[in-house]
């Protein structure tokens, strides 16, 4: 695998990695939190093998992704994510690549096909519920425990916890949120070089204060979060892959969504897979991605 890349946009200088350059269609797969771009590593070798040209960038805050301006505000917002998203394509001349996002980077590209209507061949979204960035929505009680590293983020004992202690607190979500003996210490290690970043703290803690009202958002991206509230419908072929033992999203949160997607759908529930799919059962990913966009190949 190549060393980082780096692409600018007009916030960002983006890292990412790539598989396949020479490939004659593209994908762009984006990592969750807490997590980097090489947990893609073995979807990204099958979908090269496939001919895909393949691109796993680094979020806003993570790995060698830098911000260009010390004054830009360190916003983790779910509108920026998708905006981040867009540049990213823009910047590279990516034609209508296939977008496949885990966690925050499913809520990164499905907010990219909200604002921008066509951007994407298809759309695959790991472990994430489309529709559930409304922080008036209604959460059922064992959701709402599910999500108290969220609320705790909100305090500044938990402030504390992201900025003193990065490594036990992010640790602590891979040990509950998938059945036992899933990674590797290798694998966390490296995974936790992409927090080793000067802004990551600072838009974690955004991301999850904005996402409930704690905070507000950043001025520059007020027009694009307006579009995305309410999520608008997609027209985009979708693929939803969801661990049946999912212990941070419950699997019931990306239950009846149908109605979101207008251009094929389907959605797939990974028995006894947790939270991260792309790393617990890559070639089962993969597999469920690739025959996807065979059946649901893209209009032009």
């Amino acid at each position: 695998m190549n060393p980082y890349a780096t692409i600018r946009t007009p916030r960002l200088d983006i890292a990412y990695l790539e598989w396949n350059p020479a490939g004659t269609r593209a994908a762009v797969l984006l990592h969750g939190w807490p997590d980097s771009p090489e947990c893609w590593r073995t979807v990204a070798q099958r979908l090269a093998d496939d001919g895909y040209r393949v691109l796993c960038p680094a979020l806003r805050g993570f790995g060698p992704t830098r911000f260009r301006d010390a004054g830009t505000p360190r916003s983790g917002e779910l509108a920026a994510l998708g905006r981040d998203l867009l540049d990213f394509i823009a910047a590279l001349g990516l034609d209508r690549p296939l977008l496949v996002g885990h966690d925050w980077g499913a809520r990164a590209a499905s907010n990219a096909c909200g604002l921008q209507p066509g951007v994407a061949s298809q759309l695959a979204l790991l472990s994430v519920g489309y529709g559930t960035n409304d922080p008036s929505q209604t959460l059922p009680l064992p959701q709402v425990r599910n999500y108290w590293y969220h609320w705790f983020m909100a305090t500044p004992r938990g402030a504390a916890a992201v900025r003193e202690d990065a490594l036990a607190f992010t640790r602590y979500m891979w040990d509950t949120w998938s059945p036992p003996g899933w990674y590797t210490d290798a694998e966390f290690a490296e995974a936790a070089r992409a927090f080793d970043n000067p802004d990551w703290a600072d838009v974690v803690l955004h991301s999850y204060r904005h996402r409930w009202d704690f905070e507000p958002g950043d001025p520059a991206y007020a027009d694009d979060a307006a579009r995305l509230s309410p999520a608008p419908v997609l027209a985009v072929p979708t693929l939803v892959l969801h661990g049946g033992a999912d212990t941070c999203n419950l699997p019931a949160t990306s239950e009846g969504r149908a109605h979101y997607f207008s251009a094929g759908y389907e959605r797939r529930v990974l028995d006894g897979v947790g939270h991260f799919p792309q790393r617990e059962a890559p070639q089962a990913v993969a597999d469920a991605i690739l025959k996807f966009c065979a059946a649901w190949p893209a209009a032009r």
